[in-house]
């Protein structure tokens, strides 16, 4: 199980992955309603790497701010792959950073169906050239944990993309 102390190591993690690279991250959050963003400015200094958060938990709020087109959310629906990585790349359109990450999903305990349960989450990373890689995870748990999985997994996956993609993609 997540706890907050490992978070606060990913995101320590990523912040030294960051810094090395001289990047900036920006979120966009629906169901973890702005935890990404508390997980990383609870590290001292995160302004140096941290840009900015947006928390768009409406359709609208994802339309508005990040650009997510209507026929998307008609199409896949709110918590799908293709709305997070509308959501990741409106968000380093919107913003300074060269990576962001994107979360939506289920947390429960009400909310699901046979096709979209409680616990499915999509995420996607971007970088500043488009590069973008999404993909869905089923938690199990309340609310609060699935958003604490939800969470670690948006972490974890920063790190994997500066880890993955060379520096002239970002």
């Amino acid at each position: 199980m997540i706890d907050d102390q490992m978070l606060l190591t990913y995101a320590q993690q990523l912040g030294e992955a960051l810094t090395e690279r001289g990047f900036m991250l920006v979120s966009a959050e629906s169901c973890t309603g702005g935890w990404i963003g508390q997980a990383v400015t609870a590290v001292a200094g995160s302004s140096a790497w941290y840009d900015r958060g947006f928390i768009t938990y409406s359709n609208h709020a994802k339309q508005q701010m990040l650009g997510v087109q209507p026929a998307t959310l008609t199409q896949y629906g709110a918590v799908s792959e293709q709305t997070a990585q509308e959501m990741a790349l409106g968000a380093i359109k919107m913003s300074d950073a060269q990576l962001a990450v994107a979360v939506t999903g289920i947390a429960g305990p009400t909310g699901g169906s046979k096709e979209k349960p409680v616990g499915m989450v999509c995420f996607a990373w971007a970088s500043r050239q488009e590069f973008a890689l999404s993909k869905t995870h089923f938690f199990s748990g309340n609310r609060e944990a699935v958003r604490r999985q939800s969470v670690g997994t948006a972490l974890q996956g920063i790190l994997k993309l500066l880890k993955d993609i060379p520096p002239s993609l970002a």
